[in-house]
């Protein structure tokens, strides 16, 4: 589980920790949302793009594993995909925003829970401007969401600083290889000769 505040450069992150050959039983969930496409993004890709009438269809019939309303657009994790995973053996990345995160920590507990900070809020602030995508009202609206979920980074079980992306990908590498030795993850294995 992957998340922080808007800006943080959780897809970016993300893109290159999948670009990566060694991560062939870690899948990416891609989210739905209601939010207009960037350019640039694909559907089915970036996000699966919806209306806000299909969506809250997914959720009115128990569709979204989580899901959140957030500047005024729905974001969630469609639950298929994630049980279809899980099934078969592999792990599931979730890219969501922190409330998101938190309904799923409730569903999900044993789960590996990381935060993607800004080195500073004026980096982050700086990110979203540089992007080109929000009018200064939206970004304004964004910095003071940041703001708020950084409070909600306790909720968490690791802080991973985006100052540089190879590095921040380095260290949620690292925070999953150590999650597969975590005893309560294998003590199955040994138990199961009685």
């Amino acid at each position: 589980m992957l998340s922080g505040p808007s800006g943080v450069g959780k897809g970016t992150v993300r893109q290159a920790m999948m670009k990566d050959h060694h991560h062939q039983d870690l899948q990416y969930s891609v989210s739905m949302t209601t939010r207009p496409k960037r350019p640039g993004e694909v559907d089915g890709v970036d996000y699966y793009f919806r209306t806000k009438e299909e969506f809250e269809h997914e959720i009115k019939n128990g569709g979204m594993l989580e899901y959140a309303q957030y500047v005024d657009h729905y974001y969630g994790t469609p639950l298929k995909y994630v049980n279809q995973t899980l099934d078969a053996g592999k792990d599931v990345l979730l890219e969501i925003e922190v409330n998101g995160a938190m309904q799923v920590r409730s569903k999900c507990p044993d789960g590996v829970f990381i935060f993607l900070t800004p080195p500073d809020l004026q980096e982050l602030r700086q990110r979203i401007i540089n992007r080109g995508t929000d009018d200064m009202a939206t970004i304004d609206k964004r910095m003071q969401k940041a703001a708020e979920e950084i409070k909600m980074m306790t909720n968490y079980d690791y802080a991973v600083v985006n100052d540089k992306v190879e590095l921040a990908v380095d260290r949620i590498e690292k925070i999953i290889a150590s999650e597969h030795l975590r005893v309560s993850r294998v003590i199955d294995q040994y138990t199961s000769f009685n």
